[in-house]
């Protein structure tokens, strides 16, 4: 039996560093304390309906970020460069993220879509100390394993439809993330 060496081509992005894992490390706990604290102080003087739809909200905003960080994965260079060729808006912006695309996915997928899954277990267990607070028929741990697995099975089924999504509009959404991003860039093109 022949043996073949089979070289693929690497991509050409940017790996992470140390100097960006400290940095990540620092901006997923500030970010974390900012979004917990105030979910959780909407939470708790909100009623049960607000807080069912603050819950929603988050694990609307987990997703997103979860199909983002794919997208930015999976997106090609190529399409792009034709649209800055034509000096389309964001166009240079969208360059920049496909390179750093390792960094760019790590901050959407682990820690934007992380955080806003742990705030979402948070936010369904003030949601359940509410339900019991107010409907002393509940029975708390039944109705903390039911809520936490429905929260569960809609993350994760978003995700998984996100990501769908994100991997056939890959390009377009990374175009997308640079036109906005161009509105805050100092050097307009």
């Amino acid at each position: 039996m022949a043996k073949y060496h089979i070289k693929f081509k690497k991509k050409n992005i940017n790996t992470t560093s140390n100097k960006w894992i400290i940095i990540i490390t620092i901006w997923t706990f500030v970010i974390a304390l900012v979004l917990n604290f105030i979910s959780n102080i909407l939470m708790e003087k909100m009623n049960i309906l607000a807080s069912f739809f603050i819950l929603l909200v988050i694990v609307l905003f987990a997703i997103i970020c979860d199909a983002i960080g794919t997208a930015v994965a999976s997106a090609g260079e190529i399409p792009i460069h034709s649209m800055a060729a034509s000096k389309v808006k964001g166009a240079k912006e969208a360059i920049i993220i496909i390179r750093n695309a390792s960094a760019v996915a790590n901050f959407f997928n682990d820690v934007i879509g992380d955080i806003a899954s742990i705030i979402s277990g948070a936010a369904s267990a003030i949601i359940v100390i509410k339900i019991v607070e107010n409907f002393t028929s509940f029975d708390k741990s039944w109705l903390d394993i039911l809520i936490a697995s429905i929260l569960a099975a809609i993350m994760v089924s978003g995700k998984a439809i996100g990501k769908g999504f994100a991997i056939k509009n890959a390009n377009f959404i990374v175009y997308k993330l640079g036109y906005v991003i161009s509105f805050f860039s100092k050097e307009k093109i």
